[in-house]
C-alpha cells in the first residue's frame, strides 16, 4: 500500500466491521463509533500499517460492539416542530417550550425555571422558529465563551487570536494551533456549563501541547482535576472532543 496523502480515507472490513479509516497529520490512533448507526471510525497516523491498524480494531472488538448494541436501544428522537410543551435542553436542563404568539418583537426567554417561552408572530414557520433558538443559543454561548476565556487564558497562560461558535456533527471543539484559533460546537450550550468549561480548557491546552499525550493530560489534570468526569458526560452524547 502506497503512503497515503493527508485526510485521505480508506474502508476496511475487519472482523465483518466496516471501518472508516482516515490518515492525518497526528500521532496517536483514535477510535470513535458515531450514533445512531454505529459508524466506526478509526482517525491514525500518516504512515500507519495496514496490519497495526487491524490489530488496533481487533483489540477494541468488544467495545465497538458494546457501542453499537446501546445505540440500537435507543430511539432515535424525533425532529422539533417547535410547538407548544415540546422539550428543549438548555444548560443542562430540559425546559417546556411555551410559544407565545401576537404582534411582539421576536424573543426567546427563560420562565419560572421549566419554560422557555418563544414569542413570535402569528403564522411563523418552524425554520425561523428554528433560527430564532438558534441565535438564542448562540448569543447566549458567546456570552459564557468571552468570560471562560478571559478566565482561562490567565489560569493557563496562553492567548487565543479568535473562538467562535459552530454546528458540528461529530466534535466538541477544534484548536488550530498555528492560528490559535478556537472552535466549540453550539450544542455545548445545552449542556451542563461545566461540560462548555471543559472542552474550553482542551482546546486552550492543545496550545501548550498539540497531541494527546501524558504532557497533554498532565496539564488537564493541573488545570481541571474534575475534567473526567466531564468528559464522561460527553462521551455518552456521541461528540468526539478532537
Amino acid at each position: 500500500m502506497k503512503n497515503p496523502t493527508k485526510n485521505n480515507t480508506k474502508i476496511y472490513i475487519i472482523d465483518n466491521l466496516t471501518i472508516e479509516v482516515i490518515y492525518k497529520k497526528m500521532k496517536n490512533i483514535r477510535l470513535s463509533v458515531r450514533y445512531p448507526a454505529g459508524d466506526i471510525r478509526v482517525a491514525v497516523p500518516m504512515r500507519t500499517t495496514e496490519s497495526k491498524i487491524r490489530s488496533f480494531v481487533l483489540s477494541k472488538i468488544d467495545w465497538i460492539k458494546k457501542h453499537q448494541d446501546n445505540f440500537k436501544k435507543q430511539p432515535i428522537p424525533s425532529p422539533k416542530i417547535y410547538a407548544n410543551n415540546e422539550s428543549h435542553d438548555f444548560q443542562g436542563k430540559t425546559y417546556l417550550l411555551n410559544v407565545i404568539e401576537g404582534k411582539i418583537t421576536p424573543k426567546i426567554e427563560i420562565k419560572d425555571e421549566n419554560y422557555i417561552n418563544l414569542y413570535v408572530k402569528p403564522n411563523t414557520s418552524i425554520a425561523k422558529k428554528v433560527l430564532l433558538m438558534q441565535k438564542w443559543y448562540r448569543e447566549t454561548m458567546k456570552n459564557e465563551m468571552v468570560k471562560l476565556i478571559e478566565k482561562w487564558e490567565k489560569i493557563i497562560g496562553v492567548k487565543t487570536n479568535e473562538y467562535q461558535i459552530k454546528k458540528m456533527k461529530t466534535k466538541w471543539g477544534t484548536c488550530n494551533i498555528r492560528e490559535k484559533r478556537i472552535w466549540l460546537n453550539l450544542e455545548l450550550i445545552k449542556r451542563p456549563i461545566e461540560c462548555l468549561e471543559m472542552v474550553l480548557v482542551h482546546e486552550l491546552v492543545h496550545l501548550l501541547e498539540r497531541y494527546h499525550n501524558d504532557r497533554f493530560y498532565g496539564f488537564m489534570d493541573k488545570f481541571l482535576p474534575d475534567w473526567k468526569q466531564t468528559d464522561k458526560i460527553l462521551n455518552n452524547l456521541r461528540i468526539q472532543i478532537d
